[in-house]
């Protein structure tokens, strides 16, 4: 094995033992790394991203039980909020439209969109609220 590949491995496995990673994200991340590493130490400059990047996932991947990957730093969150997404110049509602996600999707893990829906039933806001004596 090549010393580029090795120093991919160990980078990706740090990167494994902090955050759940699919087998996937593994791969393609070993992959690019050792490239990388090879360029940098061979003295070429890695290949310029011209076009519009390709998404790091499938979009319909993305949003998982725990966490939910942003497609633009590939980092997990259990919410994408407006601040974050203002580092990559886009508003919630640009997002949802470049990676094709319903208008009114919330941009939350699972997990967390049904304790909000939980909680929202319990507090039956649709229902008049009668004054206590």
């Amino acid at each position: 094995m090549d010393d580029y590949l090795k120093q991919a491995l160990d980078i990706v496995k740090a990167q494994a033992s902090v955050r759940t990673m699919t087998e996937e994200e593994l791969t393609s991340m070993v992959t690019k790394l050792a490239e990388g590493i090879k360029s940098i130490s061979e003295g070429t400059a890695p290949e310029a991203e011209v076009e519009e990047k390709a998404p790091i996932m499938d979009p319909k991947k993305a949003i998982r039980e725990k966490s939910i990957v942003c497609l633009e730093s590939g980092k997990s969150f259990k919410i994408l909020t407006k601040r974050h997404l203002a580092k990559y110049g886009m508003t919630p509602a640009e997002y949802r439209e470049k990676w094709g996600y319903a208008k009114n999707l919330p941009l939350v893990c699972k997990e967390l969109q049904r304790e909000r829906r939980k909680k929202m039933k319990e507090m039956k806001l649709w229902e008049k609220r009668t004054k206590k004596k």
